[in-house]
């Protein structure tokens, strides 16, 4: 492991209720910012991390008022000097929820190769937040409303929405080909797989995939492309991507299940029609219960200005066909 600054020295931290009922390990991780997560786990599994003096596991769920002693940890320097504090365009905050507008081509968390994304650039930049989590996922590549808890009450509030099915989030998103229903239903079962070099990636398959539905609904043709709202029933990995892939329909400037040929002529503007350098998938709506007031929460984040640029080209280019 290479070399590093001890974090602090050895502290006693007091759970609180917003920390109660998460492990240990999830603790830590969050706690310690900068800190390789094997060296997380080797402090647990040496005892050097102890609940209310005793020695426990990494699946050890905490309680509100046990005392926790942290031992000075190694932070990765280079980790903590490249993680930018950023802000993004806030949609709503208050003392339980931050929701965001997240541009294309940010992750929302580090990892597979990504040194950092939205979670850790939100955390540099408030550095007195005692909590913050991402209460759902984007693609990288996707734009679009994203939610986060400051309180693991409103996390585990907005879980439990997520889990019962009665978040309503809406995509827009244009694709290629002729589009015949106004409103169609898409029921294929996923399989998360993993290729040789180690991309995460989504097939239709019926052994050991999961059940997956999206609802598209038509709202304009431009020539030979569809603008649809995706609708999401069930939140698989890449779902809205691969079950309009499936159906022969590529999301336009996807580089994972599109249509490569046409992306490339999509990233030159030709004639009236401007260049689409991105993926067109933007979560433009969601409905949700406040985890504190119980009142219905309705958002809306309106389309990029790539994205609708390139839409008026559509448009401008179809219009001078007619």
């Amino acid at each position: 492991m290479p070399a590093g600054q001890a974090q602090m020295q050895v502290r006693m931290i007091a759970i609180e209720q917003e920390d109660a009922g998460q492990r240990i390990d999830n603790f830590l991780i969050r706690l310690c910012k900068g800190v390789p997560k094997s060296h997380v786990y080797q402090v647990l599994r040496s005892g050097q991390v102890r609940v209310n003096k005793g020695r426990v596991a990494q699946t050890y769920r905490l309680i509100e008022g046990d005392v926790v002693r942290v031992p000075p940890m190694r932070v990765s320097e280079r980790e903590e000097k490249h993680t930018p504090a950023a802000e993004f365009k806030i949609l709503l905050e208050d003392s339980h929820l931050l929701v965001i507008d997240k541009p294309a081509g940010v992750a929302v968390h580090g990892g597979s190769g990504v040194s950092y994304g939205v979670i850790e650039q939100l955390r540099a930049s408030r550095p007195e937040a005692k909590f913050l989590e991402l209460v759902h996922r984007l693609d990288r590549e996707t734009s679009g409303i994203l939610l986060l808890a400051k309180k693991r009450s409103a996390l585990t509030h907005l879980h439990e929405q997520i889990r019962a099915g009665t978040i309503d989030k809406r995509y827009l998103t244009l694709v290629y080909g002729e589009w015949k229903n106004d409103r169609q239903h898409v029921k294929l079962p996923l399989f998360k797989y993993t290729t040789p070099d180690g991309e995460r990636r989504v097939r239709v398959q019926t052994e050991g995939g999961l059940a997956s539905h999206t609802i598209f609904n038509l709202l304009r043709k431009y020539g030979d492309f569809a603008l649809l709202e995706a609708e999401l029933k069930t939140g698989r990995t890449h779902q809205i991507r691969v079950h309009l892939s499936a159906n022969g329909f590529p999301i336009a400037g996807d580089d994972k299940y599109g249509d490569f040929a046409l992306n490339r002529r999509l990233q030159k503007a030709e004639g009236l029609r401007k260049a689409c350098k991105r993926m067109f998938l933007h979560a433009y709506k969601i409905s949700f219960t406040h985890p504190e007031t119980n009142k219905v929460v309705q958002l809306q984040a309106g389309l990029p200005k790539d994205c609708e640029a390139f839409l008026q080209s559509l448009l401008a280019e179809e219009n001078a066909n007619v």
